[in-house]
């Protein structure tokens, strides 16, 4: 599905981090360390700004999944759906005003088991920076470590003027609506939605229930022990390998990643990197995209 370069396999080693390790960078004269927090909720759009504003990580920035990680959406029904990616240029404007350059050790994380940290990750790897790692565990995991939390007005103040960040091409693959319609069955397409959604009984965020014919449902919280960190490397290998390379197939050819509007697929697409088992190519569109053309087939059960 990927028609563009080859894409280069990430160490699995450098895409999550632990406490320690972020206190270590962060105490490295040397290096350039930018903190990300994007917590947020569906249900309630303003609540991981609030959650933010109470306490975070000393020093980090804000990203709004809405504002910051997603483009205005149309008046009504959105037929991108329902968190489009933004325009690249105007991204790397974002990246630039959080202080994040081509030498930035970036770090990202949420309070929901990087349910939303990981569209950061998956962003920036789009904008070719690849020194990204999501802190496992986020901020619970920051905390029950005895690290320090910043209350009061944050002391990280995005700069507007900063010039902006120098995009490179896509460390990451992907695909629209058309080309992985014109693959159906060809592809291995893995839907990170919660299993009553993807069967269709229930459809809380979008008009149409149900899921692309052929998909395969790997909620994305099958990926976490119950601390919220990511399972161990070997583990995920085993749970995933058999959904993502059967046959011998190639490592990451023909495997697409989707969820309800491409933010939890991006839990998939780290995790099967974490395994070591290369980057996915990610459908951004998903399901919000996918059922907002009455013309494409439906799926349920």
């Amino acid at each position: 599905m990927n028609e563009s370069q080859p894409t280069p396999v990430p160490d699995p080693r450098r895409l999550l981090c632990d406490a320690a390790t972020l206190v270590a960078w962060r105490s490295d004269p040397s290096r350039r360390v930018v903190v990300v927090d994007v917590s947020f909720d569906l249900a309630d759009a303003a609540a991981g700004e609030r959650a933010y504003a109470q306490e975070r990580l000393p020093g980090a920035f804000y990203a709004h999944l809405d504002r910051d990680l997603s483009a205005a959406k149309a008046a009504g029904r959105d037929p991108r759906g329902r968190h489009p990616l933004p325009d690249r240029d105007a991204f790397a404007r974002t990246v630039a005003a959080w202080g994040i350059g081509p030498a930035t050790q970036v770090v990202v994380y949420d309070r929901q088991g990087a349910m939303f940290a990981v569209r950061l990750w998956w962003m920036l790897r789009w904008l070719g920076h690849d020194t990204v790692a999501v802190l496992d565990g986020g901020l619970p995991a920051w905390r029950a470590g005895g690290q320090p939390l910043e209350t009061g007005s944050p002391s990280a103040r995005p700069d507007p003027g900063a010039p902006a960040y120098p995009a490179r091409a896509s460390a990451v693959p992907m695909v629209d609506a058309a080309t992985l319609q014109r693959g159906l069955g060809r592809v291995r397409l893995v839907d990170a939605r919660a299993p009553e959604r993807f069967r269709g009984e229930v459809e809380p965020l979008d008009p149409v229930a149900g899921h692309i014919p052929g998909a395969m449902n790997r909620f994305f919280q099958q990926n976490l022990q119950a601390d919220g960190r990511f399972k161990a490397p070997a583990e995920l290998r085993r749970e995933l390998e058999p959904l993502l390379r059967p046959a011998g197939a190639a490592t990451d050819a023909g495997v697409v990643h989707q969820c309800g509007s491409g933010v939890t697929a991006c839990h998939n697409v780290l995790a099967q990197a974490v395994a070591g088992l290369g980057l996915g190519t990610l459908y951004p569109g998903s399901w919000s995209e996918w059922c907002a053309d009455p013309t494409r087939p439906v799926a349920r059960g």
